[in-house]
This record gives structure tokens, C-alpha cells and sequence, in this order.
């Protein structure tokens, strides 16, 4: 069974990749087995400046899945080119993923620029889900002409591939995503987490210090898998899928509607050998549903 992909050029040994902001830099994960077996990872989004994020609480339980509102906390671009790359290469030796966020558009043109020298970096995902500060706080990943606007500017700093993160908090994501694609995206990904709150009985206040924040989860897999397809049908660069995948399944029907490769998120904050156990899983799915190469079941869904 051969469970290779090949996303914006790059091969992955398969299509199961850590979600950002779930697997830290990989070296707590890297403690409990070789991640090497993994495509590849994306790590923490990274801002131009460190941030501490949001006031907790910062997470609530929901069924079949969870909130968050941890608010892109992360140690800043400079502190990433210092200790954490450098640190990555002693325990990951494959292309990492680096997904990046912005209050504006500078912001994400100086971390993109910053990172296009780094020899580990394969990709960069350009996280739109993020509040434009300039734009009176909507997110450049609600409005087709701010999401091509960044992708534009990042196009022209970078020669990594840039594969754009949206948001499914809009009415049509296909306008979005064709909108990247036109402005030079070489991928897209989604879904990122759907708005979401959670009232406290007791105190009878938001659970959440930020009231509302993203869910994640099993519950939002139907979401991914229809919004998958069709971005799928809008577009001709390749996608990576996510929202809610937990199991070689949901893998499998991810890329059945369009997927290139697949993220895990919130799985691996319920299960850390959650992306192994997927990964060790492929091959006997693989052969229950007869399927010798991975990659030709590429959009399967779309052509009957």
C-alpha cells in the first residue's frame, strides 16, 4: 500500500499532519514516539511579536468537542529562528509547516519573509482567521479581497509554497478561497474552528474569559468535509483538509472530497498517539476499501 501525497511539490510519506496549535514545536510529542512518521507537523502560529494570548479561562468543554480561545499564544518570530527551529532539527528531520498569523498585513509579509530563509520550513500556512487591526477587527478571512490581499503580499516575499488557512465563519468560503487562489495561493487549508460559546449556570456568565472562542472536535467533521468539497469544485491548487478528524476514516473521506492531505487538531489534545495510531491505521483501511495508491483517491467523491 503506498500511502504517499505530494502537497505544492513536496512528497509526504502520507497525508496525516498535526493541526497548528495543537502540537506545540513537536518535541513534547517527540518524548512519546518518533514523529518522523508523520507527513510532516504545523506548528504554533507565530506572530511578529510574542504573545501571551488571551485571560483564562481559555477553554471549555462542549459535546463531542471543545472551545478555545487561547489567543495565538506563542513566544514571537524572533524567538522561533533562535530556539525552536534550530531545537526542531535534532528530533524532526522532514519539512515542517509553519503556520503564521498577523494583525495586519505587515505583520504577516515580515514573518513570512523571515521564515522563507529557513531551510526546515516547506510551507507556509497563512493563518486568515486572525483580526485585520487596520480593517476594524473583521478577520481577513471573512472578505475575498483582504484574504487575496495577504496572499498577494506574502507571495512576493516568499518562494516557499503558500498555502492559506481559512475560516468557515463566512457564507461562501469557495469565494475566499478562489480569491487566494487567484492572488497566487499554491494551496489552501481548512476548516479552522467555528464560532462557538458556553454559558457558566452557575455564575450565569460566558465560560470563556473572551466569551466566545473556536470549536473543534468530532462535531464539526460533517462541516469540514462539505465545505472541503466545495473548495474542491472552486479550485485547482491542492487542499488540506481538517476539522474534527480523529480516526484513518475520516482521513480517507477528507481526501474523498478533495484533500491533498489531512490535519489531526483537537485529537491530539485528547490523545496524544492520536496521529500514530491513524498513521498505523492506513494501510489495513487502505486494503479494506481497495485502494493501492492513496493519492488517486484524490476528489474521488466528485466524479462518481
Amino acid at each position: 500500500m503506498n500511502t504517499k501525497v505530494t502537497l505544492c511539490g513536496l512528497e509526504l510519506d502520507n497525508p496525516v499532519i498535526p493541526a497548528s496549535g495543537t502540537f506545540g514545536f513537536g518535541a513534547e510529542f517527540a518524548a512519546l514516539y518518533d514523529i518522523n512518521i508523520l507527513g510532516t507537523f504545523s506548528f504554533k502560529g507565530t506572530t511578529r511579536e510574542p504573545r501571551f494570548g488571551n485571560p483564562t479561562p481559555r477553554i471549555a468543554e462542549c459535546p463531542a468537542g471543545m472551545l478555545n480561545a487561547v489567543g495565538l499564544q506563542n513566544p514571537g518570530i524572533d524567538h522561533v529562528l533562535a530556539h525552536e527551529l534550530p531545537e526542531m532539527k535534532r528530533y524532526f528531520h522532514k519539512p515542517v509547516m509553519a503556520n503564521v498569523s498577523g494583525f495586519s498585513v505587515e505583520d504577516y509579509v515580515e514573518v513570512c519573509r523571515r521564515l522563507d530563509s529557513q531551510e526546515q520550513v516547506g510551507w507556509l500556512e497563512v493563518n486568515v482567521s486572525c483580526p485585520n487591526v487596520h480593517g476594524g477587527g473583521m478577520s481577513f478571512g471573512t472578505d475575498p479581497a483582504s484574504a487575496g490581499a495577504v496572499t498577494k503580499a506574502v507571495k512576493a516575499v516568499t518562494t516557499k509554497p503558500v498555502i492559506v488557512k481559512l475560516s468557515p465563519n463566512v457564507t461562501d468560503i469557495a469565494a475566499i478561497a478562489r480569491a487566494c487562489e487567484e492572488n497566487g495561493a499554491d494551496g489552501i487549508s481548512l476548516i479552522n474552528t467555528v464560532l462557538g460559546m458556553r454559558i457558566d449556570l452557575n455564575r450565569r456568565r460566558p465560560l470563556l474569559a473572551n466569551t466566545t472562542g473556536g470549536m473543534s472536535g468530532p462535531a464539526i467533521f460533517p462541516l469540514a468535509v462539505r465545505m472541503v468539497y466545495q473548495v474542491y469544485e472552486a479550485v485547482s491548487i491542492p487542499i488540506v483538509g481538517m476539522g474534527g478528524v480523529s480516526s484513518a476514516r475520516d482521513v480517507l473521506e477528507l481526501m474523498l472530497a478533495g484533500a491533498t492531505a489531512v490535519e489531526v487538531g483537537a485529537a491530539n489534545l485528547t490523545d496524544p498517539f492520536a496521529c500514530k495510531k491513524i498513521i498505523e491505521e492506513l494501510p489495513s483501511l487502505m486494503a479494506q476499501y481497495h485502494i493501492e495508491n492513496l493519492s488517486d483517491i484524490i476528489g474521488g467523491a466528485h466524479h462518481g
